[in-house]
């Protein structure tokens, strides 16, 4: 089945659900074919610009099934911060290293990188590793640069190296 639009994160009554797992990564993904829970294979083509799959997305229904997007927990660094200063000043440090970052719960979360997780205890954060649902992206209305002459990010190719595998 090809998908090329979002129902939303709607109720699906007394239907049964059919999880769609994904990584975090994989949500912002125009084109990718997947299998759910079940093993429907279910083809998606969002070309709108900006779509992005949210945990609990309903991206197909009938009568009976609702095909429903379930982001995959993985290991994260979490940073608590104690103040708006520090929240300010972590969230801007990771940006700046071109990282994604998501806020969940008064929390800064940032996909494991161990060179990170070092940098931010040595600047006195406190960060913990856990595993967790990474969920709420913050969205930057800056477009994405680069700094040098790389030609990309270190985030970049890592997504490269992992889209191979």
């Amino acid at each position: 089945m090809i998908i090329e639009d979002v129902l939303g994160n709607i109720d699906i009554g007394d239907r049964q659900a059919d999880l769609l797992q994904m990584e975090w990564y994989e949500t912002t993904r125009r084109i990718q074919r997947r299998h759910t829970a079940s093993g429907r294979e279910v083809a998606l083509r969002l070309l709108k610009q900006g779509q992005r799959l949210q945990q609990g997305d309903v991206v197909y229904m009938d009568d009976t099934t609702a095909v429903v997007v379930d982001i995959l927990p993985c290991e994260a660094i979490v940073v608590k911060p104690a103040t708006m200063l520090e929240m300010g000043t972590v969230c801007y440090e990771i940006g700046n290293k071109h990282l994604p970052i998501f806020i969940q719960d008064n929390e800064v979360l940032i996909p494991w990188e161990e060179p990170l997780f070092k940098w931010l205890e040595a600047a006195g954060y406190q960060p913990q590793k856990n595993m967790r649902k990474l969920t709420n992206m913050l969205r930057s209305n800056v477009a994405p640069h680069q700094h040098g002459s790389s030609g990309s990010t270190l985030f970049q190719k890592i997504m490269n190296l992992t889209k191979s595998v």
